[in-house]
């Protein structure tokens, strides 16, 4: 089943950039409108102070609040991580299908060195998403320390997401070099 990704890694890179483009355009062209012009606490990837999200809270305010949870967190942030993964999955075994070592693994070795490397981020993305989706509901949750952990959170899910990432390049190069 695992390996049968691989064989739809295009489409799956395909499907995962159009929903990356419709959450970035929801974001610049909608969500920083209902902020005041401030990110959302998604796009900070070095993290945010306490009082950094706290203000991206209060500029939201109810409704832009309620408009951000149901059209951001319940719906492409319920979908793109688990979709950004299997993309990820499907690209680490597609590249390392070029790569002689890789390939005289077993399918089931190969099915989880992908998922070992994928799963963190998906664990770590959804922990952040539910992590600011509780803040966006009841905002008396947000305090410093819930500001703090979600932060923690963004940061730590970025840093996972670097893992595959430059997992799949080096397979690339691998590859590569090999051809020529």
């Amino acid at each position: 089943m695992m390996l049968r990704l691989s064989r739809h890694a295009a489409a799956l890179c395909f499907v995962c950039v159009a929903v990356f483009v419709a959450m970035t355009a929801m974001e610049f062209l909608y969500f920083r409108q209902l902020s005041s012009g401030l990110p959302s606490l998604d796009l900070r990837f070095a993290g945010f102070t306490p009082d950094e999200g706290m203000a991206w809270l209060t500029a939201l305010g109810r409704r832009g609040s309620e408009i951000i949870l149901v059209w951001h967190y319940l719906t492409f942030d319920l979908l793109f991580p688990a979709l950004l993964s299997l993309t990820l999955v499907s690209l680490i075994l597609a590249a390392g299908r070029r790569l002689k070592n890789f390939r005289a693994l077993s399918a089931q070795l190969q099915s989880l060195f992908a998922l070992v490397l994928v799963l963190p981020y998906t664990l770590a993305d959804y922990a952040q998403n539910f992590a600011v989706a509780r803040m966006l509901s009841d905002f008396l949750s947000a305090n410093p320390d819930s500001l703090s952990h979600a932060s923690a959170l963004i940061v730590t899910k970025f840093a996972l997401l670097a893992i595959p990432v430059t997992v799949i390049a080096a397979f690339q190069l691998m590859g590569q070099r090999r051809r020529a």
